[in-house]
């Protein structure tokens, strides 16, 4: 039974996580589409929000509270808390926390409220890539991980990550002619 379980605790953390990427790409082009002229502007905003509010209630939220009934439910049937899982909910604690934060913009944009460039959310989308990598490395690797190679590890791959958005930043004003 409990790898049943595990399977789907798996499954919801991948639809989860695909709702939240997904999620903020489409903040992004709905906050895009503001500089739009009208009529554009208006069809878009209509059409994001359709899309948002679907990808969020529909997908996302229900992932997010089965990854949650499955991942206790294997927790409870485990019988014990290993360090390496104590870690690792300490980063899903701040992974709901990231979560409800797209809760907070969700609840924005539907209203019309763009308080995020497209920039902030390029860089705020890349947070979930951060949970993602430290959760995966930590149930993959559990006790053999070292804690200073595991935290010099993350800090790396945040700064390559980091890097990386800030060249195409670089690139994608180069191609447009424009500066933000």
């Amino acid at each position: 039974m409990y790898l049943y379980i595990k399977a789907l605790h798996i499954i919801f953390i991948v639809t989860w996580f695909s709702g939240m990427f997904y999620m903020v790409r489409l903040f992004i082009y709905n906050t895009e589409a503001s500089a739009k002229p009208e009529p554009a502007k208006t069809i878009l905003h209509d059409q994001y929000r359709i899309m948002i509010k679907r990808l969020w209630m529909g997908i996302t939220w229900p992932s997010a509270i089965l990854t949650l009934i499955f991942g206790s439910w294997m927790w409870y049937m485990l019988g014990s808390l290993p360090g390496w899982l104590l870690i690792k909910l300490c980063f899903v604690l701040g992974l709901f926390c990231y979560h409800f934060s797209l809760q907070h913009i969700y609840a924005q944009q539907m209203k019309g409220v763009f308080r995020w460039s497209s920039q902030q959310l390029r860089m705020w989308n890349e947070v979930a890539t951060i949970f993602l990598v430290a959760i995966v490395m930590l149930v993959s690797v559990k006790q053999n991980m070292s804690w200073a190679w595991g935290l010099l590890g993350l800090a790396g791959f945040i700064i390559v990550l980091m890097s990386a958005i800030k060249i195409y930043r670089g690139l994608r004003e180069k191609e447009t002619g424009e500066r933000k």
